[in-house]
């Protein structure tokens, strides 16, 4: 007769089985600028980083050779999609090629996702971007896991890819990091899209937060209604959004903040874009810091989210 487990012991060695059949038929591959990011990865999820070789030729081709056995195994690409038109080739290839040579799955890990702002046609004749995109990394990809894609007219992820989606939210980190670092908080949102994350970040600490109101006339101006802020004079004010690009809305919530005279400032950021010299023109303001997540490789990175990657990736193994 074999041996009885209790519940809590059988489903104990299930998810040690399971676990270890995750290690042993899972492989991590990443574009080089994600290697840093990819190996905190693997370190979490005890499984090997891929060999893959990235590379152009001199007249601009994409080369690219995947060195690892993949063969029955779950691969998981990691690619953060900022300046995403060079990365898009190599992606389509490394996905393309890990099929032909027997690859289960594959798992686009993009901790920034491109392509999401542009969701109607603003003008006659402008392409959609955001579906045109999602159309053709449903075809690529049989999953795709991202952190605080720029839903705006979207509820859902699912409204445009036909692949199952994960995802994973930036704000408790943020939270968190605003908490242990920061005495005497008010959160701000630079704009009504700002909300949700302003929100969740606040209710998560119990901190006050106020929305500013903005009207955009161009892809680099901007006006912001500020609310009235006499009650946190002596708070430190965090601005928070989920794209710094431009930097134009939070440069210009600085300069409001300071006018009415606030004089702590620190600008939170999940994705650290800064086209431009949009990062040494918002540090010029003279605000305390800017801290942004390690979605985008930079020198503002220091909120790390591949923990929550990781930990989202152990909850629902081989996805």
């Amino acid at each position: 007769m074999g041996r009885i487990y209790a519940p809590h012991t059988i489903n104990f060695i299930a998810n040690r089985f399971s676990l270890l059949i995750f290690n042993m038929s899972s492989i991590l591959f990443a574009l080089p600028e994600n290697q840093l990011f990819a190996k905190s990865l693997v370190d979490q999820l005890k499984i090997p980083l891929g060999d893959v070789i990235f590379r152009h030729f001199p007249d601009g081709d994409s080369y690219v050779r995947i060195k690892s056995e993949i063969k029955d195994k779950e691969v998981f690409l990691l690619a953060s999609l900022n300046q995403p038109d060079p990365k898009v080739i190599p992606l389509l290839f490394f996905s393309k090629t890990a099929k032909t040579l027997g690859a289960k799955k594959i798992h686009l890990i993009a901790p920034y996702l491109a392509y999401m702002r542009q969701d109607k046609a603003f003008n006659p004749g402008e392409a959609i971007n955001s579906r045109i995109f999602a159309t053709l990394l449903s075809q690529y990809f049989d999953t795709l896991i991202t952190i605080d894609p720029h839903l705006h007219r979207y509820k859902t992820l699912d409204e445009i890819y036909t692949i199952p989606t994960y995802v994973l939210h930036a704000d408790i980190l943020i939270a968190e990091w605003i908490q242990q670092n920061i005495k005497k908080p008010v959160l701000i949102g630079p704009d009504v899209e700002s909300k949700q994350w302003v929100l969740r970040a606040a209710n998560h600490i119990k901190a006050p937060y106020l929305i500013f109101k903005k009207t955009r006339i161009g892809d680099r101006d901007v006006q912001i209604s500020v609310p009235h802020i006499e009650d946190y004079q002596h708070n430190t004010a965090v601005l928070i959004d989920d794209i710094i690009s431009s930097a134009a809305t939070m440069i210009e919530a600085v300069k409001h903040l300071k006018q009415l005279g606030v004089r702590k400032i620190v600008c939170i950021g999940i994705h650290a874009i800064f086209a431009g010299n949009a990062y040494q023109e918002l540090k010029a303001t003279g605000v305390e810091r800017i801290i942004t997540c390690n979605t985008i490789l930079h020198e503002s990175s220091t909120i790390d989210v591949s923990g929550m990657v990781a930990d989202a990736i152990r909850a629902d193994m081989l996805l």
